[in-house]
């Protein structure tokens, strides 16, 4: 999908712009002067870049861990494999 950019001028129809938000779940670009301004978007979307961001933070920090101590990587299946085995007797 295209992103949405729109006029600042725009602004004045809070009532559009909320649907737009929150029907689309993406953010709207506003433009001043035929410049970039502001990114708008609804709750739902704003809390979801903000999980993903932090799962990604996560995820760094873990890699960095890896890294840092040499600690092996496990393969996962094997892992539930060994886990199944132990607890469905």
């Amino acid at each position: 999908m295209m992103p949405q950019i729109r006029p600042i001028t725009d602004l004045r129809n809070t009532n559009e712009i909320s649907e737009i938000c929150n029907k689309q779940n993406e953010p709207i670009f506003i433009t001043k002067n035929g410049y970039g301004d502001l990114v708008i978007m609804s709750m739902a979307t704003y809390e979801r870049q903000i999980a993903l961001v932090d799962v990604y933070k996560k995820l760094a920090e873990a890699e960095k861990q890896i890294a840092d101590n040499g600690t092996p990587l496990l393969d996962g299946e094997e892992v539930f494999k060994k886990l199944r085995a132990k607890y469905e007797k």
